[in-house]
């Protein structure tokens, strides 16, 4: 979970978003998917043929009626061999059409879902920082995971449905226009009805379940903020109020499957109530053309009984048809909202500059020129006007109380954050105009916020590099880590569990810094570094980063002041400002901001 402080002032609404807010078609939306699940031809050939085949076959079973009415019982004049050879034969074809189709349609499925998941999770790493302040992680990850399975699922099977139950029921109205037409248009008269009952529905199905997917982004979310911070629920006896929460999301959403089960559901009765007067109709006018011989075929037994028969079996895909758009709605959803992630999400910028590594370098290192940052919820910047150089291989400190724009101005240098005026510069060329990956090729980060994979303790030292093993050990052993991983079972392809949650607080920061020692950027950044270790831990630590500082250009935001006494620079921040820059001994004589945040009276901890 991350402020939107996090992630840099907040970007202007992009053209896709504007023309997402434009209602589309049930049909419209369903083209927007093509890209991802009508690409496979010859899979989509399968299933269609396959799928008429079993869809010509339904009306068969209602014409062995008439024969076997008319010549089998009445007449006695059918061969007896002929039953069984026309049913199982019947079957069997329908039976592999029925199977080749569903196969075909799994397949398309499949690869559509894995196409989708591969461009949002694409997308996710190379999206603008924005996008983690709008959403939170277990939606992202809800999206990519959740909803593009459970889209995909019910967009493909339903679209299945409606091509075997849409086939089905244009053999059997043919079927039935041969036998009587009379009596078929009667049938015909449900059709309208049936559509004007779907889209009617269906419109209504759509809007509670956007509705549906928001309210389960926040149950989830209060289940998120609550396993992060399991331990300040406990001790501040929130667990009242957390369930409050979590109880009135949960009504909510309940009550919006309430309403997504009424119209469904009513889809249902609504039809059959159609098709029982469209049987009626047809029941009656059948014995009235009987009566007066108006039937210009000759009404029979056989085909009396092949007609209703056929008119049954048409009330079966007639009644999934109506139902179709609960699946249908629900799918193209989900499906949507990882369209809406990869439409409304722009890319981060990049230039395209790369330094020259034989050119040597001259002037200052980093620059901030008049930069000014100014975030979207608040009133106040974060940054207002600052002006600073760092030459190569400088150790400066940054201090100041809680807010005052250190951790934004440092930031401000792998464009985690984009400023609002000014510039910031790197080796001479605004930042802007650097190539983001070569940008950030040029700095380590050591943070008190330690994230890690659940890797073993090499993958998260390379971090994606390759793995040099001799390197990684004089990594872990200038991290002071060395000895603890010897002892792990598999030594450094132990796998650390969730966010490494195999080591203690000390141990990760020490891992941490085995990383930035791999990385080997020529600037170094400790953002508090140390300020939530013991004092054993952090001398194990202070040990490791006085390793990793060596030869470096180095950024150090600090909490504990103790740790940047021996700094070349002190850059003192407040509202946003530097109001102090200077050594340790020149600060602390001039009596000002710094003086009174190193005194134990003044309140370190506000720093």
């Amino acid at each position: 979970m991350q402020s939107s402080q996090d992630n840099g002032p907040a970007a202007a609404p992009s053209a896709a978003a504007s023309s997402a807010a434009i209602p589309l078609t049930l049909l419209g939306r369903l083209r927007r998917l093509a890209r991802y699940f009508g690409l496979h031809k010859a899979a989509w050939a399968l299933a269609i043929a396959a799928t008429i085949v079993a869809a010509v076959t339904e009306p068969l079973i209602p014409a062995l009626m008439k024969p076997l009415l008319d010549r089998g019982f009445t007449q006695g004049r059918l061969d007896l061999w002929a039953v069984p050879v026309a049913v199982i034969g019947l079957f069997a074809v329908r039976g592999m059409a029925q199977f080749a189709s569903q196969y075909a349609l799994a397949q398309i499925a499949n690869e559509g879902m894995i196409a989708l998941r591969r461009d949002l999770f694409e997308r996710l790493l190379a999206a603008e920082m924005a996008l983690f302040s709008r959403q939170s992680a277990s939606s992202l990850s809800n999206t990519v995971v959740y909803e593009v399975q459970t889209g995909a699922t019910l967009v493909v099977q339903a679209l299945l449905g409606l091509s075997r139950d849409g086939f089905t029921m244009i053999a059997l109205l043919f079927y039935l226009l041969w036998l009587n037409w009379q009596l078929t248009l009667v049938v015909g008269l449900v059709i309208p009805g049936v559509a004007w009952i779907m889209k009617t529905l269906s419109r209504r199905l759509y809007q509670v379940t956007k509705a549906s997917q928001k309210a389960t982004d926040d149950l989830a979310y209060v289940v998120e903020e609550n396993v992060l911070a399991h331990r300040m629920v406990r001790l501040h006896g929130a667990q009242q109020v957390q369930k409050q929460r979590f109880n009135d999301l949960a009504g909510r959403l309940r009550g919006l499957a309430i309403k997504s089960t009424v119209a469904s559901a009513a889809m249902t009765p609504l039809t059959q109530l159609l098709a029982a007067a469209a049987l009626s109709a047809v029941i009656v006018i059948a014995l009235w053309q009987g009566r007066i011989g108006d039937d210009p075929k000759g009404v029979t037994v056989g085909g009396f009984v092949a007609f209703i028969t056929a008119m049954l079996m048409l009330i079966a895909p007639i009644r999934r048809l109506a139902e179709i758009a609960n699946p249908v709605t629900r799918g193209v959803a989900a499906l949507e909202r990882g369209l809406a992630l990869l439409g409304d999400t722009a890319d981060e910028p990049s230039g395209q500059w790369k330094p020259d590594p034989a050119q040597a370098q001259t002037g200052p290192l980093i620059e901030w020129r008049n930069v000014r940052v100014a975030y979207r919820d608040t009133a106040a910047p974060a940054l207002d006007g600052v002006d600073l150089t760092v030459r190569q291989g400088e150790v400066v400190a940054f201090v100041g109380p809680s807010g005052s724009g250190k951790t934004t101005l440092i930031n401000l240098l792998p464009r985690f954050v984009l400023p609002s005026d000014g510039s910031v510069r790197v080796r001479g060329q605004d930042v802007a105009e650097w190539h983001t990956q070569s940008l950030r090729e040029q700095f380590a980060m050591v943070s008190q916020d330690v994230v890690m994979f659940n890797d073993t303790v090499a993958a998260n030292i390379a971090m994606g590099a390759p793995q040099d093993r001799e390197r990684l050990q004089r990594c872990l052993e200038d991290a002071n880590l060395a000895e603890h991983v010897a002892r792990m079972p598999q030594g450094m392809d132990t796998l650390v569990g969730h966010n490494a949650s195999e080591l203690s607080g000390g141990q990760r920061q020490r891992l941490a810094i085995a990383r930035a020692l791999y990385k080997d950027a020529p600037i170094l950044i400790l953002d508090e570094a140390t300020s939530a270790l013991d004092t054993g831990s952090e001398r194990l630590v202070q040990q490791a980063l006085q390793r990793v500082m060596q030869g470096r250009t180095t950024l150090v935001v600090a909490h504990r002041l103790s740790t940047i006494e021996h700094a070349d620079r002190v850059v003192v921040m407040q509202h946003g400002r530097i109001v102090e820059q200077g050594t340790h001994a020149q600060l602390l004589s001039a009596d000002g901001l710094y003086a009174r945040l190193h005194t134990p009276a003044a309140g370190m901890p506000a720093i």
